[in-house]
């Protein structure tokens, strides 16, 4: 299966992640723009198990629901993860996290910014290379979407109802380099949804 044979229609996912919180259980949206299609659950969240061990709580449900996408199809995955060591829950975390797939490697980026009323700001690139051309990606599984020339070998994709996501396509022969990106705002910090209802 090809990267994106299977996200026309379904771009957004509801995927319902449980995190352990304080005793409670915390239950969260993530946008599923950023996961291979059909991916199985991982067993493995190492960003969500890294921020956690530095002291960060304010964002961590964000942090660990999207990480928890990118790798849920990973054999194996690591992370680089950098924080502020004198404030862990009250800066800006940056992350990158290798993912090997069994049709392909990516890596993917997720950063998040706790804001002072207690809510979260996120962003999240998947990044990887598909074996098509970009030409033949758009026309395959980004119908509906409306596409911005951003230069003459990179073009982005975005869909009203999906606000805050959009899918770049650069042209890298012999295939396509793919930039699956989210962000949102001020995200509460708990019970929170990441992404946008399902179409």
């Amino acid at each position: 299966m090809t990267q994106y044979s299977a996200l026309r229609g379904r771009l957004i996912l509801l995927a319902t992640i449980l995190i352990a919180s304080g005793g409670a259980a915390t239950t969260v949206r993530a946008q599923g723009v950023l996961a291979q299609p059909g991916a199985a659950a991982s067993p493995r969240n190492p960003l969500a198990i890294a921020a956690a061990n530095v002291g960060v709580h304010q964002c961590l449900a964000m942090i660990s629901a999207l990480a928890g996408i990118g790798v849920r199809d990973a054999s194996n995955s690591d992370v680089l993860l950098d924080w502020d060591r004198r404030r862990p829950d009250k800066a800006p975390v940056f992350s990158l996290l290798g993912l090997e797939h069994a049709n392909g490697n990516a890596a993917m980026s997720v950063a998040a910014t706790p804001e002072a009323d207690g809510s979260c700001s996120v962003a999240a690139e998947h990044i990887a290379f598909d074996h098509r051309i970009c030409k033949q990606i758009a026309q395959k599984d980004l119908q509906g979407y409306q596409m911005t020339q951003l230069l003459p070998h990179m073009a982005v994709y975005t869909r009203a109802q999906e606000p805050g996501s959009s899918i770049s396509l650069i042209d890298a022969p012999p295939g396509c380099l793919t930039i699956r990106r989210f962000v949102k705002f001020s995200v509460p910090a708990t019970g929170a949804a990441v992404g946008g209802a399902a179409p």
